[in-house]
């Protein structure tokens, strides 16, 4: 911090050498700083000379210092640090390998090293006997034997502390504590070792041993302990430990012993010194206090996010002040704080430096779109410029917490007597609601006068007062439809598999490979190209050229399988033009394709802090967002798509995510599974998320014929929700679910709380060849009209054709997805364009809105999930049953005179119709109208009274409905008895 300071101070004179007044200004400043520099005042007299105002063009002198921090402002790159601070770090462990392979090897290698200068250097390395080669052989031969013995180890600690705090900016440990530690110990150990080895070399003792250990002390140690042993003789041991007690004396900062004093004697110094011994410990090493602040003052310049080291500076301050002092750190927290802000701009931006990467981040995105146009622009003369964007991850937004308002309360009669009591602040402006406490009492009057009824009053007064008395009776808290299930917890993300971060799977050479085929392919056809943009997806690369001017879109659109089998792709796609873009998109597949996982997408503050109703998270588009959609706008959706191309993935997605975001009283499906096993794992919420008909034993529906009773039993929901709408005068469910829960609907009157209901239809083709127009009809008029009162389609099929997917049900279909189909016409079947038989497949989707068409990556949620998932919810406290839909009256599709049907209003040829059924053993309205020749009216009401009377069964959607009566003989049986 000092040297920030000196700096600008030196720095102002500087720029005003040539003025006079400024001199004198700064004179005072001297005078402070010292006093004994008042004879400078003579300036004046050189300063008189006319030929000093040439001199202002001076300045430039002053270049080459700035040009030198220029030169050494690599330091500060984050790069070379990290490069410097491994590089550290890896040396520790290349010199403590090699320091303990020289302990067995050193003997052996001394010899290759010494003869190094006259052997070839591959041949000495072979020689060399060093784990490290002989690089490590010379280290621990120049470290150990000529340097410092084993002392040399110590040399470790400090390289491994160094690299460790320049790679994780760490301040736990000051490098020069270690330092300083390291050094005495390297020293002193290599003295004592020396010692120890010239005591070996007396006569009586054995020289080989001495020789053997010569590498203990090293040739400093030895040196050093030969010249001692010459002055003092023994006299070195007692130097030794001298030199050892004060060094730990001073460096821990020892102040007392306590040997043997009572506690009472004690007791004073100890509380004195309290205070100094916790700093010191808490500083580790007050004696290299002011090396420490010169050592994080530096480090300070290079890492401007740690703040710890200013806090120890803080408490180095603190420790040095008297005990009486105490609340004097408040005022060297200010004065530093300044002098940090004005000195070095780097470090006040600290506290914002972990949001400093983002905004830089997202600052060079900016600049590199800012810039492809300006290479755009470059591109008409010098050729195509290319650039691409690498997906970044969405920023998170914090939730900015709401301030609550302040309203002020108005005072009671009872706040205004007390005279003691302070006011608030607010109470200025709430002088004006003095007077609200008798406002009050006039509605509770009135009350009771409305509550008697006038004697005189008629019946119609008394029904209009027990109706007010039935409002008055709903309770004012608002109703909360989750109380239900009170103990009902939403699924984690821990019930899906972590595959970890996405990684980007298209390399850079791959970018610029298909770039040039690109423009090479399309060179051959004339077509000239001004620039070229790639933005990388999980499944697809989108190329964006611009053509010259002059060129045809037309032109480039009928060259995609050129480009396709230049590229050698699986199937590429082209955009032209791109929807609110002035380019052509060319989808190009990519090698590696990229996974994209269920709980990455669930995981995303997208779909977290969503506030649609139905949120359904597909997975991610080209530019890595996710595609979050809400059903309730939708208000349908149809897919298609070939088989195994991921349809039943994605409605799983489907299912999952709604099943993330809402709670079962607020949403039920309908499950239509022609498969019978691709919806089935489902039935474990079957008492949370399911609805089925009365008296029905599975809710997923598997029968054809129960899936047309539970779409007629759909529509007469909708009649009825739509009734409720109309007396509740709303105009869709969300209103009239808010005024619900407001308790402004009286439940006494049939209102209730009305879920989201959600029809899934797995396979439309297997029900339009069994059902036909059975289905058909219900589909599109559920379609037509659901969408107000909350009940929502959501139909596949494999099979897009015309006569799966009719003019009707398309017209009411306008949010539509197609995986990967077969054929073109395919595509347009489902689309209303092309595009789906160039998909690759695994997930990869389109989706149509209108007339926008988005590519997206399908998320990827596998059948364990699904079963976790479906555990997770079965496993918890559910209703007793099923939601239940309404019963259909005559579900048997016969009619609804079945049941009110009388004997006597039987037909006059019912005899004959029932010989002919039982003769032909075939119970269709075609047959009786061939056979006695009869209108298609008095056939139907024919099968009626047949099926009524038992002898034929219940309709069956496009089928002829079963015989009952085997033979004529027990025909003419059954018609004796209804005779009788």
């Amino acid at each position: 911090m000092a040297k920030n300071t000196y700096k600008q101070t030196n720095t102002a004179p500087a720029s005003r050498a040539n003025e006079q007044r400024p001199a004198r200004a700064s004179a005072p400043v001297a005078d402070e700083v010292a006093p004994a520099r008042e004879q400078p005042r003579r300036e004046p007299r050189n300063k008189e000379k006319p030929k000093a105002a040439p001199r202002a063009a001076r300045p430039p002198m002053r270049f080459p210092t700035v040009r030198l921090g220029g030169v050494l402002g690599f330091l500060r790159d984050r790069r070379f640090q990290l490069f410097l601070g491994f590089f550290f770090l890896l040396s520790s462990i290349y010199l403590t390998i090699a320091f303990v392979s020289f302990l067995f090897t050193g003997h052996a290698d001394q010899s290759v090293v010494e003869n190094l200068a006259n052997t070839p250097v591959k041949e000495a390395g072979q020689e060399s006997s060093n784990l490290l080669g002989l690089v490590g052989a010379w280290a621990a031969q120049l470290l150990i034997y000529k340097g410092f013995g084993i002392a040399a180890f110590a040399v470790i600690p400090v390289v491994f502390f160094l690299g460790y705090k320049i790679v994780f900016r760490r301040a736990d440990v000051s490098v020069s504590y270690v330092l300083a530690l390291s050094l005495f110990t390297m020293l002193w150990l290599s003295v004592l070792m020396g010692y120890v080895v010239i005591s070996m070399q007396d006569p009586e003792a054995d020289p080989n041993l001495a020789h053997r250990l010569d590498f203990l002390s090293g040739g400093v140690g030895y040196e050093a302990a030969l010249w001692l042993s010459s002055l003092i003789g023994w006299g070195t041991v007692l130097l030794l430990a001298f030199l050892l007690i004060s060094f730990v004396v001073f460096f821990f900062n020892v102040t007392t012993l306590g040997l043997g004093r009572g506690v009472g004697e004690e007791a004073v110094p100890a509380a004195m010194a309290t205070p100094a011994a916790a700093a010191n410990r808490a500083g580790n090493a007050p004696r290299f206090s002011s090396t420490t602040e010169e050592e994080l003052g530096q480090d300070d310049a290079l890492e401007p996010e740690d703040d710890d080291d200013d806090e120890a500076l803080n408490i180095t301050l603190h420790d040095r002040r008297p005990v009486a002092a105490t609340p004097a750190p408040a005022e060297p927290e200010v004065v530093h704080t300044g002098a940090v802000a004005g000195g070095a701009v780097a470090l006040s931006v600290a506290p914002a430096a972990v949001a400093a990467p983002a905004v830089a981040a997202s600052a060079g995105a900016a600049a590199t779109v800012a810039g492809a146009g300006a290479v755009a622009a470059k591109a008409a003369a010098s050729g195509p410029s290319f650039s691409f964007e690498m997906p970044t991850a969405e920023p998170e937004v914090a939730p900015t917490a709401t301030p609550a308002s302040r309203v002020p309360t108005p005072l009671s009669l009872a706040d205004l007597a007390d005279a003691d009591a302070p006011l608030p602040a607010a109470t200025a402006s709430a002088l004006p609601l003095t007077v609200e406490p008798a406002k009050p009492e006039a509605p509770f009057e009135i009350e009771d006068k409305t509550g008697e009824l006038d004697p005189s009053a008629g019946a119609d007064m008394a029904v209009i007062a027990e109706e007010d008395e039935d409002a008055e009776a709903m309770p004012a808290v608002n109703y909360d439809p989750t109380l239900d299930l009170p103990r009902y917890q939403y699924p984690t993300l821990e019930l899906l598999n972590d595959y970890g971060a996405p990684k980007a799977q298209v390399t850079k050479e791959e970018l610029e490979a298909n770039k040039d085929r690109i423009v090479e392919t399309l060179g051959h056809y004339g077509i000239n190209i001004a620039s070229i943009k790639a933005t990388i997806g999980p499944t697809v690369t989108l190329y964006e050229i611009v053509p010259d001017a002059g060129v045809r879109i037309s032109k480039i659109k009928s060259l995609e399988d050129d480009i396709a089998l230049s590229l050698a792709a699986l199937g590429i796609r082209i955009i032209a033009p791109i929807p609110g873009k002035g380019t052509i998109g060319i989808e190009v597949p990519n090698t590696k394709k990229e996974m994209v996982s269920i709980r990455s997408v669930f995981a995303t503050d997208k779909f977290i802090n969503t506030e649609m109703d139905l949120p359904i998270s597909f997975g991610r588009t080209i530019t890595n967002e996710v595609f979050v959609v809400d059903l309730a706008k939708m208000p349908h959706l149809l897919m298609a798509g070939a088989t195994g191309q991921g349809k039943s993935v994605g409605l799983n997605v489907i299912l999952a995510s709604l099943l993330y975001k809402r709670h079962p009283s607020e949403l039920k499906f309908v499950l239509v599974d022609p498969k019978k096993v691709e919806l089935s794992i489902f039935n474990k919420i079957e008492r949370h998320f399911l609805a089925k008909l009365p008296d029905t034993e599975e809710a997923i529906i598997t029968d054809t014929k129960k899936v047309v009773n539970t779409l007629n039993s759909l529509c007469m929901e909708m009649d009825r929700r739509y009734d409720l709408l109309k007396d509740a005068g709303c105009r869709n469910l969300k209103e009239y679910n808010r005024k619900f829960v407001e308790r402004r609907l009286n439940p006494k009157k049939g209102h209730r709380y009305l879920p989201f209901v959600v029809l899934v239809i797995d396979e439309l083709a297997d029900l339009m060849m069994t059902a036909g127009k059975e289905v058909e009809t219900p589909i599109a008029r559920l379609a037509q009209l659901a969408r107000a009162i909350g009940i929502h389609l959501i139909v596949a099929t494999q099979r897009p054709s015309v006569n799966v997917i009719t003019g009707i049900i398309k017209a009411n279909f306008p949010c539509r997805i197609s995986f990967k189909v077969t054929s073109k016409i395919d595509s347009r079947t489902i689309l209303d364009a092309g595009g789906a038989d160039q998909l690759v497949g695994q997930g990869d989707m389109l989706i149509s809105q209108g007339s926008d068409i988005i590519r997206v990556q399908c998320a990827f949620i596998d059948t364990p999930e699904v079963d976790r998932l479906c555990d997770f919810v079965g496993e918890q406290q559910g209703y007793p049953d099923a939601y239940q839909l309404p019963e259909v009256a005559g579900e048997d599709g016969g009619g609804n005179g079945g049941e009110d049907f009388d004997p006597a209003d039987r037909d006059s040829m019912f005899e004959e119709a029932a010989r002919v059924i039982v003769t032909h053993q075939q119970g269709s309205t075609s047959l009786i109208q061939r056979k006695l020749k009869l209108g298609y009216n008095r056939a139907g009401r024919l099968i009626d009274q047949l099926e009524h009377a038992g002898i034929v069964g219940p309709f069956e959607g496009s089928k002829a409905r079963e015989v009952l009566i085997p033979d004529e003989y027990s025909l003419e049986q059954l018609l004796n008895t209804m005779q009788k």
